[in-house]
């Protein structure tokens, strides 16, 4: 049987979807993506993830039935709105399969397409496949090591198209 993966822009009704894939999430994913031991978000919390206005703030999620496994998302700076910050969290039994690579790429295809010339994102230094991720998708990537977090920027003019 064949899994089908769908990418699509998030939704207020994915709530309930957003608290299961945080159930589904080990502690040490929350903790890559997030930066913190976050136990569980909180309804204001949820609902800050799934409210965007597909603009200045967008998230794509990757679905597999009626659950999300995937999502990436980007916050435009309110000074510069040229440059956002990127996030991608992939549930632990999904990593590796290809769907970060899949929600980094849209993502970064919509936030081009949208004026965002330059992305950014704070990586620990010991996560591997994040900045290999980033270095595979977004060419002319750097790197700068502030306190025992990594700062991943890159422009966005130089994406692939999909392959």
């Amino acid at each position: 049987m064949d899994i089908e993966l769908t990418l699509r822009p998030v939704a207020p009704d994915d709530a309930g979807r957003f608290c299961r894939l945080w159930d589904r999430l080990s502690p040490e994913t929350v903790y890559r993506r997030f930066h913190a031991p976050i136990r569980r978000p909180g309804p204001a919390a949820v609902r800050h993830l799934v409210d965007v206005d597909h603009d200045l703030r967008e998230a794509l999620v990757a679905v597999v039935g009626d659950d999300v496994v995937g999502v990436a998302r980007y916050d435009r700076s309110p000074g510069d709105p040229a440059r956002a910050e990127v996030a991608v969290v992939v549930e632990d039994g999904w990593q590796g399969a290809g769907v970060g690579r899949q929600l980094l790429r849209a993502l970064a295809e919509r936030a081009a397409a949208r004026g965002v010339t330059t992305v950014t994102a704070d990586v620990q230094p010991d996560n591997a496949p994040a900045l290999a991720l980033a270095a595979r998708l977004l060419p002319g990537t750097t790197t700068t090591d502030d306190a025992g977090v990594v700062t991943v920027t890159s422009p966005l003019a130089a994406v692939p198209a999909p392959a």
